[in-house]
């Protein structure tokens, strides 16, 4: 059977959103985000819900390291090249 995607060898569409160039996806991205606060249907942050998904990620992101390091893994920093002495978990004392 023949596949539509036969002239394409190296394994990238030239098709869709990813595939454009990222200035461009700012451009699209930026049209969607001021056509949605035009309609009003765009959500806007309170400070506290700002605050609280801060929270949540923190913490996911600390359950996440501990995880990995318990696991021994050599990959427990994730991709901040592990230079950072911060434990990545600082807000959960607040």
């Amino acid at each position: 059977m023949a596949s539509n995607n036969q002239g394409n060898q190296g394994g990238k569409s030239n098709r869709g959103f990813a595939s454009m160039d990222p200035q461009r996806q700012r451009e699209i991205a930026s049209e969607g985000g001021r056509a949605a606060h035009e309609k009003g249907t765009a959500h806007e942050f309170t400070s506290e819900e700002a605050r609280e998904a801060g929270r949540k990620g923190g913490m996911a992101r600390s359950a996440n390291r501990r995880s990995a390091m318990s696991q021994g893994s050599s990959h427990a920093s994730g991709s901040s090249g592990g230079t950072s002495s911060h434990s990545g978990g600082g807000s959960e004392n607040q």
